[in-house]
């Protein structure tokens, strides 16, 4: 199994009475809400938080892209894998991702994702989202129906940029450019570990099994309710004849680990009901747009996760329904193994995203619930898929003389020591 240590990066600030006098936390969310000053502690925390995962080793640490919103300050992802990178060595950077269908030209995200590659020394996992209908046909202005049509083309050139070894031409639909030409490449051949996070489009199944890229179903309503969808993608991979690998899929799951099931209430019940209350609540409209979802996709019934229905229940919600009905896992460290390891193996997951830090939670409380996972939950779910143990097609493959930066600095005492 790997473990990802994930931080969506929300704002944690948004007032009590925000879901009453605004009607969504992405698109059109007031940034008069926003506190620069506040802010500057905030991303400092967040990616000291980062950093500590690696040491109490996780596999991965991991952040994604989102624009104009407060559920996640994250509008550029590859800045903060950049500043990871320096401070970091051992861990997977997890960008999941930069949502290419946006990016005039492409070229611009092969180029970040191969210096991220350089920089890391080869630990980059490079995540391709078609992005959510919010970030990229309202705040970036792309056409619904033409999304994923874009999306392909700035696949293609980004691929073709990474395994060309000579300047080409790319004439495109939506990109054409007489030169192309991937200063720097990437450490890892053929390329990184492409992950492709998704919500459950038939067309994103096909795309994933079509390259080998690893499926990450990214849902806030646990793992019960990602079962049948995560059951009608391992069918699609019998189907298309592909090996059943647990390391073709990965899931995102909030986690909150205390001493006690009843300790955990008391320590995140305000957090998590923060996160859920606010941080989702998205104007219907704003979460389907028409053209975005395909006719294949809304007749097998994979709808928006953000549509009316389901922010009506998410107004409602209570911590017992979120533990009850698995929204979240949460409790003593025994709890959260045993219904981790059910949702593991009943989803058939090799890559766990792990959101140990939720809502508005306060640094010390979510380094808690991290050092409990790391050490008293992770080591007994590491047995998990023996018979797949070596499989490593979707994870990364690193520099072994790559530098330690986190444990050198400039100015080493002999000329020309300065760095290992």
């Amino acid at each position: 199994m790997k473990f990802t240590w994930f931080n969506l990066m929300p704002w944690p600030y948004l007032p009590d009475d925000f879901r009453e006098k605004n009607r969504s936390v992405w698109v059109d969310i007031p940034n008069t809400l926003y506190d620069p000053r506040k802010g500057h502690h905030v991303y400092h925390q967040y990616m000291d938080q980062l950093e500590y995962a690696e040491s109490l080793g996780f596999d991965g640490i991991g952040c994604n892209e989102h624009h104009q919103n407060g559920y996640g300050l994250m509008p550029s992802p590859n800045l903060i894998a950049a500043g990871l990178a320096r401070r970091t060595s051992r861990a997977a950077i997890c960008v999941i991702g930069n949502s290419i269908a946006g990016y005039n030209p492409p070229i611009r995200v092969a180029e970040e994702f191969a210096m991220l590659d350089v920089i890391s020394g080869g630990r980059l996992v490079a995540g391709f989202p078609v992005g959510t209908p919010m970030d990229t046909n309202f705040c970036y202005g792309q056409i619904p129906a033409l999304t994923r049509d874009k999306y392909q083309e700035a696949h293609d050139m980004i691929m073709k940029a990474w395994a060309e070894d000579e300047p080409f031409a790319f004439d495109g639909k939506y990109n054409q450019l007489r030169w192309v030409n991937c200063w720097p490449k990437p450490i890892q051949k053929p390329h990184p570990p492409i992950y492709i996070p998704g919500g459950g489009s038939i067309e994103t199944w096909d795309f994933c099994l079509d390259h080998d890229y690893n499926y990450s179903y990214l849902s806030f309503y646990g793992y019960l309710r990602g079962k049948s969808l995560l059951e009608g993608y391992w069918d699609r991979v019998a189907k298309r004849g592909k090996d059943d690998s647990p390391y073709r899929a990965a899931f995102a799951q909030i986690i909150c680990v205390a001493d006690s099931d009843a300790e955990a209430e008391e320590l995140y019940a305000e957090h998590c009901l923060y996160f859920f209350n606010r941080c989702l609540h998205v104007f219907p409209p704003f979460a389907d747009p028409p053209g975005y979802r395909t006719v294949n996709t809304i007749k097998y019934g994979a709808l928006s996760q953000l549509r009316l229905e389901a922010q009506r229940i998410m107004q409602g919600l209570t911590w017992k329904q979120l533990v009850d009905e698995r929204f979240i896992i949460a409790g003593s460290p025994e709890t959260v193994r045993q219904q981790l390891e059910e949702c593991i193996t009943g989803l058939r997951i090799g890559h766990l995203f792990c959101l140990l830090h939720t809502g508005n939670m306060p640094d010390w409380k979510t380094r808690h619930s991290t050092k409990l996972f790391a050490e008293k939950v992770m080591p007994a779910l590491r047995h998990l898929w023996p018979e797949w143990k070596d499989d490593t097609r979707w994870w990364i493959h690193p520099m072994e003389e790559r530098l330690h930066p986190e444990e050198t600095r400039p100015g080493a005492e002999k000329p020309g020591q300065e760095w290992r």
